[in-house]
Formats: C-alpha cells, sequence, structure tokens
C-alpha cells in the first residue's frame, strides 16, 4: 500500500489540531481525542497498515508543524493526537478479530455438528482451505487438561503441521476440550503425524480417527465417531494410544441394542454376584483371562495372582454361570459378554 492510497480523511483536522494546541501546549479536548479515536477506528476497519498510517501522521506533523513554537509542545501535542488514533485502530482491531473468532467458532460447531444449509456451509469452509466435494476424516486427540485455541499445545501442533505439509487443506482446531484435526481422506500422512504430535504435545494423550467420510455430513459423523471411541477407550480401558473407529465396528454394533445387551450380560454373568465378593473380582478374572488369549499364566500375572488361585477363579466362573471359560463356544459368549459388561459399567452401574 503506498501513501496515496491513504484518503485523507484519515488525517482529517489534524493539521488544525497541530497548530492550536501546540503554539500553548495544552492538551487536546474531549472532542479532539474522540475524533481521532473515531479516525483510527475508520482505518482499521478499511484495512490500513498501522505503519503506513503512523508514517503519514510523521509526515503530517512536519508538514503542518508551526513555523514559531516549543518544539516539545508540538510533541506533545502530536503524541496525544496519535495515542488517542490508536486507541481506535486498535479497538476496532479488537472488535474485528471477536467477530472473527465468533464466526469461525459457529462455523467449525456447523461442520461437526452437520448443521446448517449445505451449500453456504461449502462456500463458507473454502476460506479454510477444506472442499467438502471431498471425503474427509477427522482425528480427535485428548489430553489431561482442557484445550482452547489460545493455548500454546495447539498451535504448537498446527505450527508443526504446517512445517511438515504446508497447504494440504487442513483444519486444525479445538471442540469441547480437545483438538480436532480435519484434513482429506486420501491423506493419510496428515493425519497420522497429527496423532504423532498430539500424543506427544499432550503428554501422553490419546487420539482416535473417525472413518473417511464424503461431504460436510461425513465430518460431522467421522468426527461423532472419534469422539465416540474416545469415550468407548476410556470405557473398556484401552491403553493404545492412537485407535481407529474402523477397527473398533463390533463395539457400536453391540451397544446399538442395549436392552439386549443388558440381558445378555445378566443372563450370563448375573450369577457372578453369588460369590463371595460379589461379581466384580471375577469379571476382571475373565477380563484379563480374555485380553490375554486365554494364557492362565499370563492372566494370573497381570492380576498379580497365582495359577493356582486364578484357576480356582475360572472354576468358580464356570459352576456359578455353567459356562467353562476354557470350552470355545462358552468362551464365546462369555467374552461378548465381558465386553457387553465394560460397555454397560457393570457390576459398578446397577442396570
Amino acid at each position: 500500500m503506498t501513501t496515496q492510497e491513504i484518503p485523507e480523511q484519515l488525517l482529517d483536522g489534524y493539521a488544525d489540531i497541530l497548530v492550536r494546541a501546540a503554539a500553548t501546549g495544552r492538551r487536546l479536548t474531549r472532542e479532539e481525542l474522540a475524533s481521532r479515536r473515531e479516525l483510527g477506528a475508520q482505518a482499521a476497519n478499511a484495512g490500513y497498515a498501522w505503519r503506513v498510517l503512523i508514517r503519514e501522521h510523521l509526515n503530517a506533523t512536519r508538514v503542518h508543524r508551526p513555523a514559531t513554537g516549543d518544539p516539545d509542545h508540538l510533541l506533545a501535542t502530536a503524541e496525544q493526537a496519535i495515542d488517542a488514533f490508536a486507541e481506535g485502530y486498535e479497538r476496532a482491531q479488537r472488535q474485528v478479530v471477536r467477530q472473527e473468532e465468533a464466526a469461525r467458532r459457529e462455523l467449525i460447531d456447523d461442520l461437526l455438528y452437520g448443521r446448517g444449509d449445505l451449500g453456504r456451509l461449502a462456500a463458507r469452509v473454502e476460506r479454510y482451505g477444506l472442499r467438502l466435494s471431498h471425503a474427509h476424516a477427522v482425528a480427535v486427540a485428548e489430553g489431561p487438561s482442557a484445550y482452547d485455541e489460545t493455548d500454546p499445545v495447539p498451535r504448537d501442533v498446527e505450527s508443526e503441521l504446517i512445517a511438515r505439509f504446508g497447504d494440504r487443506h487442513i483444519l486444525l482446531t479445538t471442540k469441547d476440550g480437545r483438538l480436532v484435526c480435519i484434513a482429506p481422506a486420501d491423506q493419510t500422512d496428515v493425519l497420522a503425524y497429527f496423532a504423532k504430535r498430539a500424543h506427544a504435545a499432550t503428554d501422553g494423550g490419546r487420539i482416535a480417527v473417525g472413518r473417511p467420510q464424503p461431504g460436510a455430513a461425513g465430518i460431522a459423523q467421522s468426527y461423532e465417531e472419534a469422539v465416540s471411541t474416545l469415550e468407548l477407550a476410556t470405557r473398556m480401558g484401552f491403553d493404545e494410544p492412537v485407535l481407529h473407529a474402523a477397527d473398533l465396528l463390533v463395539f457400536p454394533v453391540l451397544a446399538r441394542d442395549r436392552q439386549a445387551l443388558v440381558e445378555l450380560v445378566l443372563n450370563t454373568l448375573g450369577p457372578l454376584d453369588e460369590a463371595r465378593g460379589g461379581a466384580e473380582p471375577l469379571v476382571e478374572t475373565l477380563v484379563a483371562y480374555f485380553d490375554t488369549g486365554c494364557v492362565a499364566a499370563k492372566a494370573a500375572r497381570h492380576l498379580s495372582l497365582s495359577v493356582r488361585a486364578l484357576t480356582y477363579r475360572l472354576e468358580r466362573i464356570r459352576t456359578l454361570t455353567g459356562s467353562d471359560p476354557a470350552d470355545p463356544l462358552d468362551r464365546y459368549t462369555l467374552q461378548t459378554a465381558v465386553i457387553g459388561a465394560r460397555l454397560l459399567g457393570w457390576p459398578g452401574t446397577a442396570l
């Protein structure tokens, strides 16, 4: 932007202020200060660079300085006028930033929740590099703290993504205290790198990746899958740092018919409540047994039990439920019921 591109009205009245106020050294009046603030706001809203505006004020000060008078008075007058101009400029800029942040947050909410007119949404997200005609996948990372876009963690992760991939039509944001990365479905390297950097930046946080889906509604669906996967990992006690919704489809299938799942859990594992100490120790035994591939020695070590104690528990389970964990058919029923119990939070939660 050149000097000639700045309209004269942005300096309107400045020469008169210099002449009148600098001659006596008086402070600017309330009306004079208000006029400077208003012009500063106009300059900000018009998008003029602050450096250029300062240069023009200094040029005007040199051109319109009174022939007589104290130079200190001139500088004091110019300082007051420019300071008021800067106040109006900064106030308008903060307002613009707040409006842009609100618009961006509204856009993110509409995108992740699948709200609003799809055609208008597509036009709005283009400024962030997304093309809703393509399929996208969403990765969500959560750590020990809740994050927003002013925190250093999301800013650092975004800087690393940009440094690595440049303009790859990636959108990084935060939602409900989590980091969210939206990337084209065919750029799996982006989400893999996001998962790696987010895991490190969140001090070992967990990341879930939704399945690729087409269109604006697909982004919302992929996001919902990623969030649900994080919640599932917490309920099931998964310790993997990165989880893919595509690898865990069996769990939402099981949870889809909650009443049937409750009946399976209670009919299969309910009798364990009759054991001394209740059902919880025996359910934990089954969890460890299945998680270690039904190897008694490994399960015993995991539970800090002797193999003999573990074998006794398995026998007790067989006696109470009528299902033998060592029998392939019974094992399938028991394992499915155990998965259901973990999904439902049983026996800690009443069904």
